[in-house]
């Protein structure tokens, strides 16, 4: 079984801001994580990506926030897309007056 693309679109949130998603099932988990999908979500403001959730191989699951990098403890697509979506909200609560 080759890679299978599940999901790619960009999604325009305003002028400045959007998300790109992709999301591929491929045929054995990538090295590092635990799960047959690959994914890179990135929000993207004024140029800058300010939020990614990826998981390259060799380095798993994980999310780049607010400058930070930690661990993700990924479950399913859908629930991956959902933290993608609330952290979204979150940055631009924490960034409104930015």
């Amino acid at each position: 079984m080759k890679a299978v693309e599940l999901l790619r679109t960009r999604i325009i949130y305003a002028d400045a801001a959007f998300a790109e998603l992709a999301l591929w099932q491929v045929p054995k988990p990538l090295a590092g994580s635990t799960h047959r999908f690959k994914y890179r979500l990135a929000y993207v403001v004024s140029g800058v990506c300010v939020l990614r959730y990826d998981n390259e191989d060799g380095k798993g699951d994980h999310r780049h926030f607010g400058g930070k990098e930690s661990a993700y403890a990924f479950t399913t697509p859908e629930k991956l897309l959902a933290d993608f979506q609330r952290d979204i909200s979150r940055w631009n609560h924490e960034n409104r007056d930015s």
